[in-house]
């Protein structure tokens, strides 16, 4: 099957892959774009978890004001050089990044940000609530499950759904980001600041 080079730009245009990974994608795919894209994601999430373990101790600080300065964020993006930090593309994933943080309020950067004893609480509440609906133990445990994933999608800034996106989370930007800029990734601080 011969691959057009217009379907390999769209797939660069999307995922931000390099010719010859859209080219094999596509190839895998048989020039499915929405296969080619999962395979390229897939890809990405490989490569970004062989990246997790390196430093990011460089990085930068972005904020977003927004609804005539009553509510505004604040963000440290790191990465692994002030090479990639002074990128457009690293500086435009802080942006995005920042202006889901004044959307969305989030609470904690990742899931492991989270304390015990707050999933504890949660769990707790929602297991009390079940009970009471009359579920037996064993059912308990599975929902439990799907009510903490729910939770972190609201709490957990990596786990939110993508405000211009539905299709991806915030931890799917980071890792296309990983995968285009071939650096470790990391959500330093953040904080949002709303006029009540």
């Amino acid at each position: 099957m011969t691959i057009k080079i217009e379907d390999i730009q769209k797939l660069r245009n999307k995922t931000g892959a390099g010719i010859m990974d859209a080219k094999e994608a596509l190839t895998k795919a048989s020039g499915d774009l929405e296969k080619a894209t999962e395979i390229l994601r897939k890809k990405g999430l490989s490569k970004a978890s062989k990246k997790a373990g390196r430093e990011a101790r460089e990085g930068i600080v972005v904020s977003y004001i927004h609804l005539g300065g009553r509510i505004g964020a604040l963000l440290e993006l790191n990465c692994e050089t002030d090479f990639v930090a002074k990128t457009s593309d690293f500086k435009n994933l802080a942006s995005e990044i920042v202006m889901q943080i004044a959307a969305t309020d989030p609470e904690y950067a990742n899931v492991e940000d989270v304390p015990l004893e707050v999933i504890e609480k949660e769990k707790s509440q929602e297991k009390e609530k079940l009970l009471k609906e009359g579920k037996s133990e064993n059912i308990i445990e599975k929902i439990l499950d799907g009510k903490m994933e729910r939770y972190y999608k609201e709490a957990v800034l990596v786990k939110q759904t993508y405000i211009k996106d539905e299709k991806k989370t915030i931890e799917n930007l980071i890792v296309e980001a990983v995968s285009k800029l071939g650096e470790n990734i990391k959500i330093g601080r953040f904080a949002r600041f709303q006029i009540k």
